[in-house]
């Protein structure tokens, strides 16, 4: 059994100049003797969305039970077949509209998907009825937050500035699949910068100004821990120099991967209008963000998390792929064969971006494994097929190496089973039980 030089507080952070950054798990937080209990690392969660649904026929494996067909979109995710259960048949009929109201399919598609409660919207008379429930993630954040500096954390790619028309007269809707509490949206971050400053923060302000400043001073947030890491390593054994390395490295990276995205956002978007950070290509943005919720996860700062690829009705084009058309409209392709194939390409790559969070999760050591290993994770969307505009049948990945979830299978449930019960199910894996969650009668029957 190692026996480690110093026992370190597991609130312990790295101090310097007035700033702070917490620490990865390490082996010295564990007093020297004790051995590891069984469910001693916690289990990160992470609800990762994508907007406009899928291309069924592409999506969903032909096959039930062991042994999942790779179909075209989740050929990315070959490697974690072992850790995945594909599920299919949940419908989410909360996200259905109701007599009286006007549009709105799509943003009541992610309103609803992770609170399975109806998000009603503004009456065709007028009468102003918007409201949702409470999110899983938000309930899970109630009980993680108490041993976390933050309670959660949500991301996206896209702004929830209230940009045009919102389908509906509910933008809000839109923008998060994250619910505090019935009529309180949890506001995504899409700014790289913003959200390391939450995590690690370096100053009294988040002002633009105090940013521009720090990115023309061109200093990192090590300069300033650099004296307190180096006198940490002294007091640390072999492995945990070795996370500590890793760790401070990754944070290197990611803080010189923001300055050069904003130092070429400042040469090509003068406009100070423009937000800051934001790398210009699709694929290094949505990585960079993913490597911020490994950083998050990695120091246990939260333990919860949403990640959304896009807003409903998003019409980002992606031209780095061969797709200039806006997405939207290629999803309602009413059967047009050139537009399927497309909509499946942007399906198809945002897949393989939620590969590469999984790899990193893999590549990130964590307790007596890796971050994946102590991770509870979904991927999928709020519509099935967007060109029907039904939320029924979605399209579901659940990632896990619980051993009480089968891995490397696909299950196809009964019409009508309520995605809540889905939620019902992870909220017991969780120690969470609940009797009741938005419209679920009863907990996802998942067999080994």
């Amino acid at each position: 059994m190692m026996i480690f030089k110093k026992h370190i507080s597991r609130r312990a952070v790295l101090r310097g100049m007035g700033a702070s950054m917490a620490l990865p798990m390490l082996d010295a937080m564990v007093p020297a003797f004790a051995e590891a209990k069984p469910g001693m690392t916690p289990t990160r969660v992470g609800f990762v969305y994508f907007p406009n649904g899928a291309i069924p026929k592409k999506w969903k494996p032909r096959t039930q039970g062991k042994g999942i067909e790779m179909t075209q979109i989740l050929k990315p995710l070959e490697q974690f077949k072992e850790s995945m259960t594909v599920i299919s048949g949940l419908d989410n009929w909360q996200a259905k509209g109701v007599k009286g109201e006007a549009g709105g399919e799509h943003p009541r598609a992610s309103a609803a998907y992770l609170t399975c409660v109806h998000p009603y919207v503004r009456t065709a008379d007028g009468i102003d009825n918007r409201k949702v429930g409470i999110s899983v993630d938000q309930i899970l954040a109630q009980s993680f937050g108490k041993e976390t500096q933050l309670a959660s954390l949500e991301l996206g790619l896209e702004s929830d500035a209230v940009v045009g028309s919102c389908d509906g007269d509910s933008c809000s809707y839109n923008s998060t699949i994250s619910w505090r509490d019935e009529i309180t949206p949890m506001p995504i971050q899409n700014q790289p910068r913003a959200v390391f400053e939450r995590l690690f923060g370096d100053s009294d302000s988040t002002s633009q100004a105090d940013r521009l400043a720090r990115l023309n001073e061109r200093k990192s947030l090590l300069d300033f821990v650099g004296a307190s890491a180096n006198s940490m390593m002294k007091e640390l054994g072999a492995g945990d120099r070795q996370k500590l390395e890793q760790y401070l490295d990754a944070t290197r990276d990611v803080e010189r991967r923001i300055q050069m995205a904003e130092a070429q956002s400042m040469r090509e978007l003068p406009d100070i209008d423009k937000p800051a950070g934001i790398p210009k290509q699709f694929d290094d943005h949505a990585k960079l963000m993913f490597d911020l919720m490994v950083l998050a996860y990695q120091t246990d700062l939260t333990r919860v998390g949403t990640y959304m690829m896009g807003r409903e009705m998003s019409t980002m084009a992606y031209p780095e792929i061969g797709v200039p058309d806006p997405y939207h409209p290629l999803t309602h392709h009413q059967g047009d064969e050139e537009k399927i194939e497309k909509a499946g390409m942007i399906n198809v790559y945002h897949t393989s971006l939620f590969a590469y969070f999984l790899q990193r999760l893999e590549e990130t050591p964590d307790g007596d494994g890796s971050l994946l290993d102590h991770s509870l994770l979904t991927y999928g969307g709020g519509l099935g097929d967007a060109n029907m505009h039904e939320p029924l049948d979605l399209p579901i990945v659940l990632v896990s190496r619980d051993n009480r979830i089968p891995g490397n299978k696909h299950i196809q449930f009964p019409k009508k089973t309520p995605l809540a019960n889905l939620y019902l199910r992870m909220l017991d894996m969780l120690n969470m039980p609940s009797d009741k969650f938005g419209d679920g009668n009863g907990r996802l029957e998942i067999t080994v």
